[in-house]
């Protein structure tokens, strides 16, 4: 699951254009011409782009000029930059700019298709989904113009087994050696320092072939994050390598101070013939990190201090601005807006600290969720959810199985308590002290008071956040979160966000159902995706009769650019500005 580092309303992802009804066409050695062929060489049932889409350059974006320096203003920094690391949609979309990975979404009008990146296609297997194999193009190169190979994949997949990077996705560790959990995946192989990894081999410079115990219909876009991204072992400098890693993308970190700066240039090695997706406009971008989001998004509407040549890589649009943009057509031009699917952002209840379901389903019936998007910025912020999934996923199935009155219904949440067995006196919010969540805790704390529960606020500072609320023997009842599925399908939901034998970084809300995790382990032995998602659909809907978490918006990004700024859009992977397409007009 990837989460948002936001100030405002929340941020989205994956876009149904990848999605399609037919069998896979272009993954594996399978082709639009030839569905039978793709059929018998990939269990995919999404459109994946094949050789011709996946050899490069890009598509050129219409009217764009080479030159200049884009200014990404950003209140906080990334949480991470070492790629087996990053985990959240701006940094994976920031990080295109200097990073490849095997596999990497195009970007064409909008719409996303999923093609080779450093592989020459999406990828082809063979032993029922056990065996997947990737071919790297010619002409690849890291920074210093060596060749990236084959073994660099390798290392730079084993490092995300090492001691440090659970903070990462867990799905090389898990399905490279079958284990339930990251902890366990690492009592098998714990990262380069206990030798080479036997499931990866690497039979030339130019081949990697993977293993799995259990068939994996998903590798292609597991091979898509971040974590896929070749690390150079005598490059490898450990945790510093998460403030400067080499470059493989269009651009190299020239330089970076943490929390304040960083500044990217033209890696003179790139070859735009070998990638599809990354374009290299702008001479140069600098992040600045730092400012509040409403000064930000001042400084971009007013033009002011390198505004005009600006835009943000994560902040939003500030509430307080909605008016005063919405009455002046020049800065209503500069909002770029996008309609996403795949995140959720969802009111958690730590269930360890709120074991009572029937408790959690009065919250339920009692959440003023119609008040908390108002004062985020009303339909703005996104439509109300009902589901633990997005609408965007394949063959995604639409349910409420509490309804609830939008405003919350106190006297059914009454009721609905009476039933629990010890009522809490109190609940903690954990909140991100921004105005916005000031809002939303004060409209929490009213809204819940009418149905006799009692929420207390406890303030969090904003750059803390993630790590302050997932933390082993966190003390907070209740915190909104904005979550993902990592691709278009539900193979990232329950089997990961709750488990309950995964990590509170990753089920968060401490959810534990012995009989979920073996329906868990059952799912995850199905080859066919359409089988395998119709089974975890429903797994869903067992799921939230515990009322683990409550769903609240489907969230629509809304970002800024300067008025120089062009290409701008909000990436349908991704859910944030995409930089790797911005140049300046002038």
């Amino acid at each position: 699951m990837r989460w948002t580092r936001r100030t405002g309303p929340s941020l989205a992802v994956v876009a149904t254009a990848l999605l399609a009804t037919s069998c896979s066409a272009g993954a594996g050695t399978g082709s639009a011409s030839n569905p039978a062929a793709a059929k018998e060489t990939s269990p995919l049932t999404a459109v994946l782009g094949g050789e011709r889409e996946s050899a490069g350059p890009a598509p050129a974006v219409p009217d764009a000029r080479k030159g200049g320096t884009v200014n990404v203003y950003n209140s906080v920094e990334f949480r991470h930059l070492d790629p087996q690391k990053v985990y959240a949609g701006a940094a994976y979309n920031a990080s295109l700019l200097w990073g490849r990975q095997l596999t990497q979404y195009q970007v064409t009008d909008g719409k996303a298709k999923l093609v080779g990146d450093l592989a020459t296609d999406t990828g082809t297997s063979a032993d029922g989904g056990r065996t997947w194999t990737y071919r790297l193009k010619d002409g690849v190169a890291w920074e210093d113009g060596k060749p990236i190979t084959a073994q660099d994949v390798k290392y730079g997949i084993e490092r995300s087994f090492g001691k440090g990077y659970e903070v990462g996705p867990p799905y090389w560790p898990q399905w490279l050696t079958g284990a339930a959990s990251y902890e366990d995946a690492r009592k098998k192989y714990a990262g380069p320092q206990d030798g080479e990894l036997a499931a990866i081999e690497t039979p030339d410079e130019r081949t990697v072939v993977f293993h799995f115990p259990q068939p994996q219909a998903d590798v292609p876009y597991m091979a898509a994050q971040s974590s896929s991204s070749p690390v150079r072992r005598d490059k490898d400098t450990g945790t510093d390598y998460d403030r400067l890693p080499f470059a493989t993308g269009p651009y190299r970190i020239a330089e970076h101070v943490q929390n304040t700066r960083m500044v990217l240039e033209r890696n003179p090695y790139w070859k735009a013939g070998t990638d599809p997706v990354r374009n290299q406009y702008p001479d140069r971008f600098v992040f600045t990190y730092g400012k509040e989001a409403l000064n930000i998004n001042q400084e971009i509407l007013s033009g002011r201090d390198g505004g005009a040549d600006a835009t943000t890589a994560s902040d939003e649009l500030s509430p307080e601005l909605y008016q005063s943009v919405d009455t002046d057509p020049e800065a209503k031009d500069l909002v770029v807006s996008g309609r996403q699917g795949a995140f959720v952002t969802q009111l958690v209840i730590n269930n360890e600290r709120v074991p009572d379901a029937e408790v959690r389903k009065a919250l339920h019936l009692a959440y003023p969720r119609q008040q908390a998007r108002q004062v985020q910025g009303g339909s703005r912020v996104g439509e109300l959810a009902t589901t633990l999934s997005s609408p965007a996923l394949i063959d995604w199935q639409k349910y409420d199985l509490y309804p609830a009155r939008p405003e919350g219904d106190p006297d059914a949440a009454k009721a609905q308590l009476a039933k629990a067995g010890q009522p809490p006196a109190s609940l903690t919010y954990g909140y991100k002290n921004t105005p916005d969540g000031q809002r939303v805790a004060q409209v929490l704390v009213d809204g819940f008071a009418r149905a006799g529960i009692t929420v207390v606020p406890k303030p969090v500072d904003p750059k803390a956040f993630l790590d302050e609320v997932h933390r082993a023997g966190s003390p907070y009842d209740l915190y909104e979160e904005t979550s993902s599925v990592d691709w278009p399908t539900p193979s990232t939901l329950v089997p990961f966000a709750f488990d309950g034998r995964a990590g509170d970084d990753l089920n968060t809300a401490r959810y534990r159902n012995p009989a979920v995790d073996r329906e868990i382990d059952r799912i995850n032995g199905i080859g066919e995706p359409r089988a395998k998602a119709k089974e975890l659909y429903a797994l869903e809907q067992t799921v939230m009769k515990d009322a683990p978490v409550l769903p609240f918006v489907y969230p629509t990004a809304n970002q800024l650019r300067g008025r120089n700024v062009g290409g701008a859009f909000i990436h349908p992977i991704y859910g944030t500005v995409g930089l790797a397409w911005l140049y300046l007009k002038s």
